[in-house]
């Protein structure tokens, strides 16, 4: 049985309605929290938000809104804070990937990409601010990637992102570690979500491989060969959560079968 060990909690999950948005949400429900998923497609967030309650008889509100606009962001939070209180945990989790080489990416594509994955953590991290600092144990869990860490060719934009993802999470840990906030990122090799089905599809295309072929393209990083599972970050993410894992902060977590960076 669960522990509970969050019983109580309200957690803000960005991109929680799929993927490791829906896998963080789960765990964290499994521990008692309230649960507030907040994503761009309100029809994918409410399927979610009934298995969630079905399964684990938990508190879900959902929130459609697009967490590269400021203003869309505060209303969500506003709504969430209404629905479940101060908010005690940010998951911030919503992202992007398009890949392509560097000298045809578009201005579009990457401004895209800046915005939804790394303006909305200053506008998510921002507008849950005063919630985090005056909770017991105020958390921020990024899901970043190890392209945070390390580059990959073809997908500059991510890459790119996903480093200032990783350098916004040092700076608050930093500045706030004398305050019970503590803030971390979790870097997952290539996790088997839509966002890599895409990414094979893409591959399949291009190259004319077979699905396996495509996907070995991908799995040959991981030293396991395989991979990840979306549970495998969501088990990463809620210890991080936990009011014990206080002394981890401004930490970024590989979860990629000892990939080297």
């Amino acid at each position: 049985m669960a522990s509970l060990r969050l019983k109580g909690v309200h957690a803000v999950v960005t991109g929680g309605g799929s993927g490791i948005g829906a896998a963080i949400a789960s765990a964290l429900a499994a521990e008692g929290v309230r649960l507030t998923l907040v994503g761009r497609t309100s029809q994918t967030l409410e399927k979610t938000a009934v298995e969630l309650r079905a399964e684990l008889a938990c508190e879900v509100h959902t929130e459609t809104a697009d967490v590269a606009d400021r203003q869309a962001v505060d209303a969500a939070f506003a709504s969430a804070r209404a629905e479940h209180g101060p908010i005690g945990i940010l998951i911030n989790n919503a992202g992007i990937a398009s890949s392509g080489p560097f000298a045809d990416i578009s201005t579009e594509t990457w401004r895209q990409t800046m915005a939804i994955n790394l303006d909305a953590l200053f506008h998510c991290s921002q507008a849950a601010l005063p919630d985090l600092l005056a909770a017991p144990a105020g958390r921020i869990v990024t899901v970043a990637s190890t392209a945070g860490v390390r580059g990959y060719a073809y997908i500059a934009p991510y890459v790119a992102s996903k480093h200032g993802a990783i350098g916004l999470t040092r700076a608050l840990a930093i500045e706030y570690a004398r305050t019970p906030l503590t803030v971390n990122a979790i870097c997952p090799g290539f996790t088997d979500t839509g966002i890599v089905e895409t990414a094979v599809a893409k591959i399949q295309t291009a190259t004319g491989r077979s699905a396996e072929q495509a996907a070995a393209e991908l799995t040959r990083f991981n030293p396991q060969k395989r991979l990840i599972e979306p549970v495998e970050v969501a088990d990463a993410a809620t210890w991080l959560c936990l009011p014990a894992s206080r002394s981890i902060t401004g930490q970024t977590i590989l979860v990629a079968g000892g990939e080297v960076m």
